[in-house]
């Protein structure tokens, strides 16, 4: 009896196991076995897992990190694990970062932010946000590090694992919350564009919050949610008036912007504890 459970519930696990590897081929560019397929719905029920591949984002710039600093200085490190990610990303979120700098930048209504967000080429907008956000990044990963070093509460690596994970999951819940922009959905989100179940974004919260609980203390870790609520609130607003909506650039930007509000976030507690 118990056996025929089990094997009732194989088909569960290896569906389950190929939306995990669908996500893991459309938000990275790693490899998976043919056998996996694609379709779009697939693609759309992958989209739970978004916060769970943060954890092998973030893993791997982890591992670039600590691997690079026996070698070289934390300064070089730190790079190093940022081109890292951007690799095996496919710069995805910046090229969406870029684009929404662009669109909202050089755009006045709708279908001309639309158009230009759609268009490959980069503008002085999108070169201008870039080379700010990485700055931005860069700088709070340093500063995060230096904090860290003198506060002997955690590893650093483990701040790569927070900021990838819960910085996907914040740009998924628009997907529940929001409508998508693009009546013709004619973008590279079309796959995901219908709206998230209850039971879905839950699931998908716990990929993003999870690794929360190894920073120490988890509870001040947690308050995070604060300030990237307050982000959710604001771009949500943001893309709804000008769009109607989001698209997978806006996605894309509210990962980008989520990660480095986490950085700043942990930098503001570490600061606030050193000075107790």
């Amino acid at each position: 009896m118990k056996f025929s459970k089990f094997q009732s519930q194989i088909p569960t696990f290896y569906y389950q196991f190929q939306l995990f590897l669908t996500a893991l081929m459309f938000y990275t560019r790693i490899p998976v076995p043919k056998w996996v397929g694609y379709s779009d719905e697939q693609v759309n029920k992958s989209s739970i897992y978004f916060p769970f591949i943060g954890w092998f984002v973030g893993g791997v710039a982890a591992l670039v990190f600590v691997g690079s600093e026996f070698l070289f200085s934390h300064y070089v490190a730190i790079i190093l694990s940022m081109i890292a990610t951007i690799l095996m990303t496919g710069a995805f979120h910046e090229d969406g970062f870029a684009d929404v700098c662009d669109g909202f930048g050089g755009g006045w209504e709708k279908m001309k932010i639309l158009e230009i967000m759609k268009d490959s080429r980069i503008g002085a907008y999108g070169m201008i946000g870039m080379a700010l956000l990485l700055l931005l990044k860069y700088t709070a990963l340093l500063t995060l590090f230096e904090y860290m070093a003198i506060s002997s509460l955690n590893s650093f690596w483990i701040i790569f694992l927070i900021g990838h994970s819960l910085s996907r999951f914040t740009a998924l819940t628009f997907v529940y919350t929001h409508e998508y922009a693009r009546e013709d959905l004619s973008s590279k989100v079309k796959p995901i564009a219908k709206k998230l179940s209850a039971t879905e974004i839950i699931v998908s919260s716990v990929f993003g919050f999870l690794p929360i609980f190894l920073f120490s203390p988890w509870a001040v870790g947690a308050l995070v949610i604060a300030p990237l609520f307050a982000l959710k609130l604001y771009l949500g607003h943001y893309f709804k008036k000008w769009i109607g909506g989001y698209t997978g650039d806006c996605l894309g930007a509210t990962q980008q912007v989520s990660e480095v509000i986490i950085y700043l976030y942990f930098i503001g507690i570490l600061k606030l504890l050193g000075n107790l």
